[in-house]
């Protein structure tokens, strides 16, 4: 591989702001690419300028509508190649795909692979991505994967809210790791949300394991569109004495129908969230955003001078 001389930042459509906070943060301007749809939908890139021998950064969630923002992504890669860039950094804040990572039922695909494929046929070098809905899919990439959390940009707002008084919370067994996780970054206690089947028709009793009552419980999830099992939880929480309830959620990924159901769940006093996604509605100050432009911006720095990201893994006291 040709080495790469200088730092290229690009931005597809699907957020520029978060781009260009990024580029703010390493000092640099963010490159000039042309992107525009034929009258029949199909995506067209164009560089503006020189990427020959860059160290090129291409900055694009695969979030609503995922697959106009990946295949642009892709296409972007792809264009970076021909015009002989150093190397080609994809840089998903969210990867959408992410839960169709295994054959849980016949005749089904793996779609989290396939994109995994794609991104690495197309031409990328490495990939930086933050809080996979799975770990594993980190090993469907033959190529570098930096795979960064939101937590240490998460935590310091979270401890303001709970003081010593909190407890985060699980809502599934699924979220157990990455709730004790949070939990020791927070020096909280620990708690989950388990589910019970009471038959056939998939009508389902939840149930808490764990003390919260008079604590401040923060249940804490990779991602969330319906907010079902947030609320769900939030309600479980209440009805054994927590005190209030927070969520810390990676991605807010909320449809119309999850935005209806947590105006209606007044349990919730806040979701904490990052911009990995555009967010265009706090719904009434009841979502609050953090920046993960520093976060992105410094992993690039790293990359680029050829130093370990490992570090950001945690809090920067």
């Amino acid at each position: 591989m040709e080495e790469a001389k200088h730092i290229c930042v690009y931005s597809g459509s699907a957020h520029p702001e978060l781009s260009q906070q990024i580029a703010n943060y390493l000092g640099v301007s963010l490159g000039k690419v042309h992107l525009t749809h034929f009258p029949d939908g199909e995506i067209f890139v164009q560089f503006e300028e020189n990427v020959r021998r860059a160290d090129a950064f291409l900055i694009q969630p695969t979030c609503k509508p995922p697959n106009d923002n990946l295949m642009e992504l892709l296409i972007m890669i792809d264009a970076a190649r021909r015009a002989s860039a150093a190397r080609i950094t994809a840089v998903l804040p969210f990867f959408g795909y992410a839960r169709q990572d295994r054959k849980d039922k016949p005749r089904v695909p793996i779609t989290a692979k396939l994109v995994a494929n794609l991104l690495t046929v197309a031409g990328a070098d490495r990939i930086i991505t933050m809080d996979l809905h799975a770990q594993q899919i980190q090993g469907f990439f033959d190529i570098p994967v930096d795979h960064l959390y939101a937590r240490p940009v998460l935590v310091p707002y979270l401890k303001k809210l709970i003081g010593d008084n909190g407890v985060v919370v699980a809502p599934d067994s699924g979220s157990a790791k990455m709730a004790m996780n949070y939990g020791d970054m927070l020096e909280a206690g620990f708690a989950v949300v388990t589910k019970r089947r009471i038959n056939a028709t998939t009508v389902a009793s939840s149930h808490l394991v764990g003390d919260v009552k008079g604590r401040i419980c923060v249940i804490t999830d990779d991602l969330t569109s319906t907010a079902g099992t947030l609320c769900a939880a939030a309600k479980i929480l209440i009805a054994h004495g927590a005190a209030k309830v927070y969520c810390a959620v990676s991605h807010c990924l909320l449809s119309e129908v999850g935005k209806e159901k947590l105006l209606a769940t007044p349990e919730i006093e806040q979701i904490i969230t990052t911009d990995a996604v555009p967010i265009v509605d706090d719904l009434g100050g009841r979502i609050k955003v953090i920046s993960i432009a520093p976060l992105l911006g410094e992993a690039i720095r790293r990359i680029h001078d050829g130093k370990s990201v490992s570090s950001l893994f945690y809090i920067n006291h």
